[in-house]
């Protein structure tokens, strides 16, 4: 399957070997974490020409400046020039904060994403958006800069823990609700356990590539692919950096129950659906145990979001199961009564 640049492929050697031979770099570098460089570089190694191996460790932490400068020392020592290559390997830090140092290095240098998790496979390696942390802040600094190709293949999949699957997965699940009625009533008539991952991914990705399309700035359509996310990137940055750290999908689970919750307060769902919505995530996703003051920490983190205009925190709700409406203006207590909702159950 391709979209373009985007290459769905089961055999990942064979394929970037072909680009490659199509392409004049005078240098090409792989980015890897120290999980990828033991399960993936491996399958790739004797297929790439010469080239330099970056490694940085995993982890949303290390998505900052510092590992930006490490990246940028490495290329400049090798002396890349702008006719050189980045290949990322991994999930979505690696893909943020690869993108976001090739686009960077000497005015942009291309690059290609071979998503190695779940999630960046069906959300953070579409799109173009690129950037690292900042203080805290989650994706506080980037720029939007597409890769020459991305390369997804599902036999990557095979080396993650479930956990990280089910974190992946909390996107999938995002795309439905926002844009597929008759998919999202497919999907939650399936335990997790019983999910077709050859025919999810595809389809998440098509859904997120079209939205993308038809709005690559951000400007509306693209607006709903946030739903779940401005609260869930609040609850992920608070919990990071108190030391209580939880996976992207975990946080962006929260996010979606919570702002599932919102929509029906505005009467732009029905009880029906906010039941079946959260009923469906609550049996996928552990509790995250949130303190009353948690909660107006969170609140204080949602001030900072990429979205907002001014003091108005801007979040995308549901309008009925597969449509959104974006720019909803919340309030601190709108935010704190839906934070209080995911904590009763």
């Amino acid at each position: 399957m391709t979209l373009n640049h985007i290459i769905i492929t089961s055999n990942t050697p064979e394929t970037i070997n072909n680009i490659l031979k199509q392409e004049n770099y005078s240098k090409i570098a792989v980015l890897v974490d120290e999980n990828t460089f033991a399960h993936c570089y491996p399958t790739l190694r004797d297929n790439l020409p010469e080239h330099t191996l970056i490694q940085i460790k995993s982890g949303e932490i290390n998505k900052t400046l510092d590992t930006c400068t490490h990246v940028w020392q490495e290329l400049t020592d090798q002396s890349f020039d702008r006719k050189s290559l980045l290949i990322n390997l991994g999930g979505g830090v690696i893909g943020d904060l690869g993108g976001f140092c090739a686009g960077t290095y000497k005015r942009g240098v291309d690059f290609i994403n071979i998503p190695t998790t779940l999630l960046s496979q069906v959300d953070a390696s579409v799109g173009g958006k690129l950037g690292i942390d900042f203080n805290g802040l989650k994706n506080h600094i980037g720029l939007f800069r597409e890769p020459k190709n991305i390369l997804i293949d599902l036999n990557f999949l095979s080396t993650l823990p479930k956990r990280e699957i089910r974190s992946g997965f909390a996107e999938i699940i995002k795309h439905h609700l926002i844009s597929d009625k008759a998919g999202w009533n497919n999907l939650k008539s399936n335990s997790f356990d019983n999910l077709n991952w050859s025919a999810l991914v595809p389809h998440s990705v098509q859904i997120k590539y079209k939205i993308v399309a038809e709005d690559p700035y951000e400007g509306g359509l693209r607006k709903a692919l946030n739903f779940g996310h401005t609260i869930g990137h609040a609850v992920e940055s608070y919990l990071l950096n108190n030391d209580r750290a939880i996976l992207h999908g975990e946080a962006v689970a929260v996010g979606m129950i919570c702002e599932t919750y919102l929509s029906f307060k505005r009467k732009l769902i029905s009880k029906a659906e906010l039941h079946d919505i959260t009923d469906y995530i609550r049996s996928i996703y552990d509790k995250v145990q949130l303190s009353d003051k948690d909660r107006e920490h969170i609140c204080g983190y949602l001030m900072q979001d990429k979205k907002n205009r001014g003091s108005n925190v801007l979040a995308a709700l549901l309008n009925g199961v597969g449509n959104v409406e974006w720019d909803q203006s919340l309030s601190k207590e709108e935010s704190l009564d839906s934070l209080a909702f995911y904590d009763k159950f």
